[in-house]
């Protein structure tokens, strides 16, 4: 009788279920993982070695203040814009780099393998 009564707290504490289940996983972390950080140095020698530096700020923003160069495309239109293909190598920022992380995770999640973000305007220097 004790076994049964043991068996039965097992089942109630436990679910009875001895099945293996998979931890969630978190599309959005996957795609932030996927989203290659750099620094200004870093952003400065991918910029002269031929990438896309992408300022992701609205059109008023651009024109008040902008990184010589770099292409004004707008965090709205960012995932509908043509790079020129998926493996373009991009170099994204905007003023604080909350933008610049939204527009990144939506061109990963569009096929793009290349991206790189710089975050805020402030960290290109000089």
């Amino acid at each position: 009788m004790s076994r049964i009564i043991t068996s039965l707290a097992f089942v109630v504490c436990c679910g009875g279920s001895t099945s293996h289940v998979e931890p969630s996983r978190n599309p959005t972390s996957e795609v932030q993982a996927r989203v290659d950080r750099v620094d200004g140095p870093a952003a400065h020698e991918l910029v002269s070695k031929g990438a896309v530096l992408v300022d992701v700020r609205s059109p008023e923003e651009f024109a008040e203040k902008h990184i010589d160069g770099a292409l004004n495309v707008p965090l709205d239109a960012v995932a509908s814009h043509d790079f020129g293909g998926k493996d373009t190598i991009l170099v994204l920022y905007c003023r604080s780099g909350h933008r610049s992380e939204q527009a990144a995770t939506e061109l990963v999640k569009s096929g793009y393998r290349n991206v790189h973000l710089l975050g805020a305007m402030s960290a290109w220097g000089n």
